[in-house]
């Protein structure tokens, strides 16, 4: 992905972290038949549609994920201009450098413990496991990774603490942040209070409508919340101009990437800083029933919070991994989010990844009722884990996720966020299909009260 006005194929590139091209005898990975433009509100934006396919290795374990290149398999990299390839380097840099700090360490655990509130308990949802008992008693047993306890209301406090904390280290005083559903701009808000960091919020028109909560969260907490009014006003246009902002000024700004898309290192440091929630859950269920989760089920937009369940246990081959992405309206009605589903090669953002997008390499706007799935991109390590074939990946509709969402609530007396809700509805699907006793671990990543307004408009009582 290049950002300017001038797109030519050298910009489309992968990069080491030394920031160098590859070797003038080694040809690059990928070759591309296409180079096209993002509609011409989004000149910054540009998709690139592969010919060739690579091979995966076959075994996880052995993998490097990511490799030298900011690679995973053949997703991920750094597709990015100059301008930004400085900022990248020492942002890897300083990554790796305080990974073994003992002192940034320290700081982290102790902010994660006394004001995120970790751990979060691994909670046996007693009546919803009844409700998928079968006739003959027999059944899963059912677990929530209760990420819904965290302060600010999700899984995303875990990455923004970390990365503030980062941004600290390097001198950087303005941070500047992008949202889909709100829940990664109150953290990211939240976090810069806390830190006394100025704080500007990238967010769609729409979203900031559907999640008017939320925007005044972050206002109250301090934060400049700037609309986005170009292309479809949701979370892929608000990275595009959160991104916009950090080429002007990378000098004095930190990005704090919400998910574990863009160019390396993000997908691999945000997946790190939420892989606490996989670490916890095999501590929890090794407490709870001397073992491991048979099954681990977490919705998918982006991708952190699965990424952060399933890190764990990638190489723990008898442990499934399941993703569940936003069908909206239907996989077949073109209005959906299913990335991974329907999705082909491309570039955006930074990284390669699966995209929506048609034969001629645009983005096809994506569709959620739930404003963190409703984009048209994904993870690349969740692009790798799908074409190795050892997470799966599945769609919900509006109508299911809105169900389970009433559902939950009325079981549990657990308001959850409808993007997990997508991945509670999926349970629908999957429990009939278990053997007696199999120990299913979902991760609640949000709580629901930002969707409540959502909600009423399609909930009839």
């Amino acid at each position: 992905m290049a950002f300017s006005s001038t797109i030519s194929p050298k910009h489309c590139r992968l990069s080491s972290s030394s920031s160098s091209n590859f070797p003038k005898s080694q040809n690059p990975p990928l070759k591309f038949n296409k180079i096209t433009l993002y509609p011409s509100k989004n000149p910054l934006s540009i998709a690139c549609v592969l010919t060739e396919k690579q091979s995966m290795a076959a075994e996880p374990a052995v993998l490097q994920r990511p490799d030298a290149f900011g690679r995973f398999g053949k997703f991920g990299g750094k597709y990015v201009p100059e301008t930004l390839m400085h900022a990248l380097d020492e942002l890897e840099t300083a990554f790796k450098a305080l990974a073994t700090d003992g002192a940034f360490q320290k700081e982290l655990h102790g902010i994660l413990k006394d004001y995120v509130g970790r751990e979060s308990p691994l909670y046996f949802a007693e009546r919803l496991t009844e409700h998928y008992k079968r006739p003959d008693g027999k059944g899963p047993l059912i677990y929530l990774k209760r990420e819904d306890l965290n302060h600010t209301g999700a899984h995303k406090i875990n990455n923004a603490v970390a990365q503030a904390l980062l941004a600290k280290r390097l001198g950087k005083k303005r941070i500047i942040a992008e949202t889909g559903a709100g829940q990664h701009g109150v953290a990211t808000a939240t976090v810069c209070a806390r830190f006394g960091l100025e704080c500007i919020i990238y967010m769609g028109a729409q979203d900031m409508e559907r999640q008017a909560l939320n925007v005044f969260r972050m206002k109250l907490l301090g934060a400049e919340v700037r609309g986005v009014h170009s292309g479809t006003a949701t979370l892929k246009d608000a990275t595009s101009e959160a991104i916009r902002d950090w080429v002007t000024n990378v000098e004095t700004t930190h990005y704090i990437l919400g998910s574990v898309a863009g160019p390396h290192p993000y997908p691999m440091m945000v997946r790190e800083f939420h892989a606490v929630i996989g670490k916890e859950t095999r501590k929890q269920a090794l407490e709870k029933w001397g073992g491991k989760p048979d099954v681990l089920v977490a919705c998918v937009g982006g991708g952190s919070n699965a990424i952060g369940l399933f890190h764990e246990f990638v190489d723990d081959k008898d442990v499934r991994l399941i993703g569940v992405e936003a069908a909206g309206f239907g996989i077949d009605s073109g209005k959906h989010a299913a990335t991974l589903t329907m999705g082909e090669v491309g570039v955006l953002h930074g990284a390669m990844s699966y995209l929506l997008q048609d034969e001629d390499g645009q983005i096809v706007e994506p569709h959620s009722i739930s404003a963190g799935l409703d984009y048209p991109g994904v993870g690349p390590e969740h692009s790798f884990l799908k074409d190795l074939g050892r997470a799966e990946y599945y769609s919900i509709t509006d109508e299911e996720a809105l169900e389970a969402f009433k559902r939950l609530s009325r079981l549990e007396g657990i308001i959850p966020a409808l993007e997990t809700s997508h991945a509670l509805a999926y349970l629908e699907k999957l429990c009939p299909t278990l053997p007696n006793g199999t120990k299913v671990v979902l991760n609640c990543s949000g709580r629901g009260d930002k969707d409540v307004q959502t909600a009423i408009k399609y909930l009839k009582f």
